[in-house]
């Protein structure tokens, strides 16, 4: 009988993804990987190389899985709304992304995989952030690498800590009315943030009376 190679690999992504979600790179054990796979560690280690391989590996394909779901592509308040919410939305239906993020900066060696790449993608919605507001439709006052983080921020969050939002709203995250609130609330608030600032002389600002 064949093997179904491409079926072990992902059996055994997935293992990995699970186990390092849970415990950290230094949590866990490629024994305990290949165990939670059901397949045996030799075949991990052929597949996938070391330890520190499988977990670039395994963030990499999830921050893949992120650029292709959030998409920076227009330059106006609507657009910045709309990532923030479109960023909301992929924490919110994969919630190993925020585990793993965290573990890697409590890593403690300053370690990034694949900084080069990632650097990349976060400095091309910097650089649009910085077009949108040479063309004033964005607050020009705030650092646009600043506002990128802030944005990222305000959506990832509620995903990252779900206890204090569940504190906080009374709400669990699994509530539909509940996440459809948040989401809504991570929209507009991105917009407010990031909308232009006015001045008296200016008069009233849409929708402001």
């Amino acid at each position: 009988m064949a093997w179904d190679t491409e079926g072990t690999r992902r059996r055994l992504k997935d293992a990995a993804t699970a186990e390092f979600a849970e415990r950290g790179r230094e949590g866990t054990t490629m024994s305990r990987i290949a165990a939670r796979a059901g397949i045996n560690k030799e075949r991990l280690y052929s597949y996938f190389g070391d330890k520190q391989a499988l977990w670039d590996l395994v963030l990499a394909e999830q921050l893949e899985l992120l650029a292709a779901g959030v998409r920076a592509t227009g330059t106006g308040l609507d657009d910045v709304g709309e990532f923030a919410g479109a960023t909301f939305d992929h924490h919110a239906d994969h919630p190993v992304l925020a585990r793993l993020l965290q573990w890697e900066g409590l890593d403690g060696t300053g370690r990034v995989a694949g900084r080069e790449g990632r650097s990349r993608h976060y400095r091309e919605k910097v650089e649009r952030f910085a077009a949108a507001q040479r063309a004033g439709t964005i607050d020009d006052g705030l650092d646009p690498a600043h506002l990128v983080f802030a944005l990222i921020a305000l959506a990832a969050w509620w995903h990252t800590v779900p206890q204090l939002a569940s504190m906080l709203t009374g709400a669990e995250p699994g509530d539909p009315a509940e996440r459809a609130a948040r989401r809504a609330f991570v929209v507009e608030a991105a917009r407010r943030l990031a909308a232009p600032r006015r001045s008296p002389a200016d008069g009233p600002g849409p929708g402001q009376v």
